[in-house]
């Protein structure tokens, strides 16, 4: 693990999100080296996280504490949704940055396309399917209400297609890792851009 350290960035966030059914803090800094903090209780959960800071190049803090008795789905949704808030925050107006990015992503047998538009208008399409049920102790059904409530939240549109594989481990790790090279390009600042919002409206 490296954690990140204490960031001097004005493209850094912190949010907290409290309800009856999970406590969580997530931080990001997008302009960090990919060092990662994270435990969510959930051990595939936080490898793919990991997974995402690391290739993105994101600093991720995030601790949960969430209602696992229950089932892992509350504790996927939220940190989704907080992770997203964290980096919608942290982009403020969007001035200077590339806006789109995306990536094809390779794992062994297993090929995923990640394309999206930091837009201010949330969107997920989702053409993944797994070949189990389970990896580990995961249900694969929640990886899409992950991604889905880090879209809504970030508030980008994000296409993620898997265009074959068979090992669901893999299928789910090249989504991960495919977001975060395509979230990689689009949050970086262009120079080109010299500080305007990249859009004809003004404002994303």
């Amino acid at each position: 693990m490296q954690k990140p350290t204490k960031s001097t960035s004005n493209r850094a966030a912190t949010v907290k999100r409290r309800t009856k059914e999970t406590a969580i803090t997530a931080s990001v800094d997008l302009d960090g080296t990919g060092a990662y903090d994270v435990a969510t209780g959930v051990g595939f959960l936080d490898h793919m996280i990991e997974q995402l800071a690391r290739h993105s190049l994101i600093d991720i803090t995030l601790k949960a504490d969430g209602d696992l008795h229950i089932d892992q789905h509350h504790t996927t949704e939220d940190t989704g949704i907080a992770l997203g808030q964290a980096v919608a925050e942290a982009l403020g107006d969007k001035a200077g940055i590339a806006r789109y990015g995306s990536a094809y992503l390779p794992m062994d047998e297993t090929l995923t396309r990640v394309a999206l538009d930091v837009s201010g208008r949330p969107f997920l399409v989702w053409n993944v399917d797994f070949t189990r049920s389970k990896i580990g102790e995961m249900d694969t059904e929640l990886f899409r209400e992950w991604f889905q409530a880090f879209a809504q939240h970030a508030g980008i549109t994000l296409h993620v297609e898997t265009f074959y594989g068979e090992n669901s481990h893999h299928i789910a790790e090249t989504c991960y890792k495919a977001l975060a090279r395509a979230l990689r390009q689009a949050v970086a600042i262009d120079a080109r851009q010299s500080g305007r919002v990249p859009s004809t409206k003004g404002q994303l």
